[in-house]
């Protein structure tokens, strides 16, 4: 072996001198470009630490609506002991149940607490008592969690009322002693059916992938072959050239909205309870907004290699944090706050919004007011970076 490598270096005369030239010029040329350098050092590093503390399954402080309509004493230490288990934090109380549901549909309540008229009446009278907890089951997660909690946290202080109670009376059984039952509903999802959750946000996803990359490729493609020369030249403006490169894709992107909803419904039997119009339009929205992203991350970039690196660094993030899998509630409230500026957070909102729970734009408005206003920003910037470009 160590005589047939020898001849073989022998034969086609290889240098180590040559082989060593070679390596030392690839290493200045990664010294000499800072995006080269900094990016397989700064990704791991960003990955790890944004990750680590934004992959998580548990769930607390489950934002909760109660619709307390006995006002007592005994009402209050009930709720109390909700927010006491650190599952749910009550961070509305409402005079109407019809105020429970806009604000479980507008999604700033995971869960709804309903206590009756007489609990109070009913407990004092040893009669049984029903409570309600309603649980949003659009993140099946979120929704095993409210379940379990909830009904764990009520048979307790149930357990311990009753045994308050006997013992003041000084009985040792419990015969004839009131139980305080939790009857629990799961909206939207009954079955907490991954499939259910997943596909609906999977439309988003692909989307977004599919048009970004696409778009993230466009002027760098140009400025390699040497064409984006032939179009300085041209009296043509910075918006009319973003905005014609956009339009092709924006018909690929539609064309993949439609397949994707095709599947969603004939394949994976997941049925729209709301308006499919209505999707479909703010689909468009979201599809013009990823590819305003692509596009801006091609005039960043200085070579596909630059491109790809970028598309990477915003794209896996947004799998990840915009509550595509993992509930955006367990997160940290840092991490919280970024997902806030991933346009992927909204759309994702929006389709489970219209496929799971049936909702309209009235419920819908500020995620899709937020999802055109990043389409916008994102559109000016790449505009204005790539006329600087010019300059």
């Amino acid at each position: 072996m160590k005589k047939w490598v020898e001849k073989l270096l022998k034969k086609d005369q290889f240098s180590f001198k040559r082989f060593l030239a070679i390596a030392k010029k690839e290493f200045i040329q990664i010294i000499r470009d800072p995006f080269s350098l900094r990016i397989p050092i700064s990704m791991p590093i960003l990955w790890m630490l944004l990750f680590s503390y934004a992959i998580t399954t548990d769930v607390e402080q489950l934002s909760t609506v109660v619709f307390d309509q006995s006002r007592t004493q005994e009402s209050r230490q009930y709720i109390e002991r909700f927010t006491a288990s650190n599952y749910f934090l009550v961070n509305y109380y409402v005079a109407s149940e019809q105020e429970l549901i806009d604000l479980i549909d507008d999604g700033k309540a995971k869960a709804g607490l309903i206590i009756p008229p007489t609990y109070t009446d009913n407990i004092k009278r040893n009669r049984p008592v029903q409570t309600q907890l309603i649980i949003d089951g659009t993140e099946p997660t979120t929704a095993r969690t409210a379940l379990s909690s909830g009904a764990s946290v009520s048979e307790v202080y149930a357990k311990e009322k009753k045994e308050a109670s006997l013992k003041r009376l000084g009985v040792s059984t419990s015969g004839g002693m009131p139980d305080i039952q939790m009857n629990t509903k799961i909206w939207y999802n009954p079955g907490m059916e991954s499939r259910v959750f997943i596909i609906p946000g999977l439309i988003g996803l692909i989307l977004q992938n599919i048009t970004t990359l696409l778009t993230a490729f466009a002027l760098v493609r140009e400025r390699e072959r040497g064409t984006i020369e032939q179009l300085i030249v041209t009296p043509i403006k910075s918006a009319e050239l973003i905005l014609g490169k956009l339009l092709p894709y924006v018909a690929v992107g539609c064309i993949d909205l439609c397949f994707t909803i095709i599947l969603a419904v004939f394949w994976f039997h997941v049925t729209i309870a709301g308006s499919l119009t209505l999707f479909l339009v703010i689909g468009l929205l979201f599809i013009v907004c990823s590819l305003a992203l692509g596009i801006l991350l091609s005039t960043v970039a200085s070579n596909q290699m630059q491109a790809l690196f970028l598309t990477l660094i915003v794209l896996l993030p947004s799998i990840l944090l915009s509550g595509f899998i993992f509930p955006r509630e367990a997160m940290p409230l840092p991490i919280y706050a970024i997902t806030n500026f991933i346009p992927l957070t909204y759309f994702i909102n929006i389709t489970r919004g219209i496929f799971l729970k049936g909702v309209g734009l009235e419920h819908l408005w500020s995620d899709v007011l937020l999802l055109g206003m990043f389409t916008m920003v994102l559109l000016t910037i790449a505009i204005r970076k790539f006329k600087k470009s010019l300059d």
